[in-house]
């Protein structure tokens, strides 16, 4: 165990600026590859389908790879972070991915055996792309001040649709120009590299070393890293937060048994397992599914290449929350909006020969606001669970988004060649519309609290 932090650690202000903006520059790169993964694909899906010789399920199997693998990467990574740190697992999952990337220039042969191949091959991705989100937010709120905690966790969110984006405009260029599918989706992999670099030699969590009873090192990380104004309140209540649940711990079991799955059910926890993962679950199913697919789900109602329109107003919706979430709240940015979005994917699965103008406006509008109050899928996770379940608090929730995306993805190409747009669009508006009912019953406000606040407050 390290001793205590000396002056000379205690660093100056210029320095924990740069250690803050190296740190939100890595998790932008992480949540921008997932973005990129998933978009890089709809600008190819003609080619991989002519040149592979497979079906429309293989087509749906290999989008839902990666959304597959966060699932199983998620949780799996959540529990690893809690146990290990979240240091040693910012880099393996990282690592995983670089390595993933690079295969994908190798996929050989045609038909089942080479869509079989990818399909491993993303899967693999996905598990890594989960870990970003079970280690990369958890650090970030972790080391993030209070009063700007939603902007910095936002602004991570935002990179994820500016990648969605910025994959399907360089997809449709690199296509064009001629280049081979397998080049064009293994593009991510020298970004991937560079991300790993930038990411040596960050520091451990200090909540992490503090639920594990290190808190000289907890102590002498934060003098280092964290602004001075900020360490005695955010040592001080990590530290009360760790007694309380300690004392609870005692009551209810007489016994601290170590954080678990089976603790995201207990009689603690249960409310913001529900409202995390449901939440989560409910606003990225339809997006996926829509967002993926944009052109084709797009043709019937007469508008031809809009996904790159969804994908921009989507990651327009999320940095104009992102500018207001610390200054209106969180409640506020998220259920309306969720109404909203249900009501007008209703509309357009009912009214099924609306003018071109009106479902081209509905479909936008659904992408901007959506985008909105997906940014707070990811936050609210951050927030609501404590320390040393944070991890797999927020992992088991990516899970479960992840279950609707894949779903969703796998599912819309059979939905709209059998049941028809109107009917697929109805579907989503369901999902949409229970979402909306979840986040109206449960979803709290957080705005300006300390994480010892939040989790105390919303788990008790």
């Amino acid at each position: 165990m390290s001793s205590p932090a000396t002056k000379s650690q205690v660093t100056s202000p210029q320095f924990k600026r740069r250690f803050m903006i190296r740190l939100i520059a890595v998790l932008i790169g992480g949540m921008f590859l997932d973005g990129y993964i998933l978009g890089i694909l709809g600008p190819v899906f003609g080619n991989i389908e002519s040149e592979l010789s497979i079906d429309v399920i293989w087509i749906g199997l290999i989008a839902a790879g990666p959304l597959f693998g966060i699932f199983v990467g998620s949780p799996l990574m959540g529990w690893a972070t809690d146990k290990f740190g979240r240091k040693p697992m910012f880099l393996i999952d990282m690592a995983l991915f670089v390595i993933a990337s690079a295969a994908q220039f190798f996929v050989a042969g045609e038909g089942v055996a080479a869509a079989l191949q990818l399909f491993i091959i993303r899967f693999l991705m996905g598990v890594a792309i989960g870990g970003e989100y079970a280690i990369g937010w958890p650090l970030l709120s972790e080391f993030s001040p209070p009063k700007i905690r939603g902007r910095l966790l936002g602004a991570t969110v935002s990179a994820w649709y500016i990648g969605f984006m910025f994959a399907f405009i360089a997809g449709t260029v690199m296509n064009n120009a001629g280049l081979p599918w397998r080049v064009v989706i293994g593009s991510s992999t020298l970004l991937a590299v560079v991300i790993f670099v930038a990411r040596l030699g960050l520091p451990e969590s200090p909540s992490w070393l503090i639920g594990k009873g290190r808190r000289d090192e907890a102590l002498a990380i934060a003098r280092r890293y964290i602004q001075s104004a900020e360490l005695h309140e955010s040592i001080t209540q990590e530290i009360d937060l760790r007694v309380i649940q300690l004392e609870q711990a005692r009551v209810d079991a007489k016994k601290h048994a170590p954080a678990s799955f089976a603790t995201l059910f207990s009689s603690q926890y249960w409310r913001v397992t529900l409202f995390t993962a449901g939440f989560w679950f409910c606003a990225v199913t339809p997006f996926f599914a829509i967002a993926t697919f944009a052109d084709q789900v797009l043709a019937p109602y007469g508008i031809h290449s809009g996904g790159i329109g969804i994908s921009a107003l989507a990651a327009a919706g999320v940095i104009i929350t992102v500018l207001l979430i610390d200054k209106l709240g969180r409640r506020i940015l998220t259920v309306p909006t969720q109404w909203l979005c249900a009501v007008m994917l209703l509309v357009i699965g009912v009214w099924t020969d609306a003018p071109v103008v009106v479902i081209a406006t509905l479909f936008f509008a659904f992408a901007f606001f959506n985008g909105g109050y997906n940014t707070l899928t990811q936050i609210y996770p951050s927030e609501l669970y404590p320390s040393e379940v944070r991890g797999i608090g927020m992992g088991f929730a990516a899970a479960v988004s992840r279950i609707g995306a894949a779903l969703g993805t796998f599912a819309l190409p059979w939905s709209m060649e059998n049941l028809g747009a109107g009917t697929s669009m109805i579907i989503a508006a369901g999902i949409a519309f229970v979402g909306a009912g979840l986040s109206q019953w449960l979803a709290p406000e957080t705005k300006g609290k300390s994480l010892a606040e939040t989790a105390q407050g919303y788990s008790h």
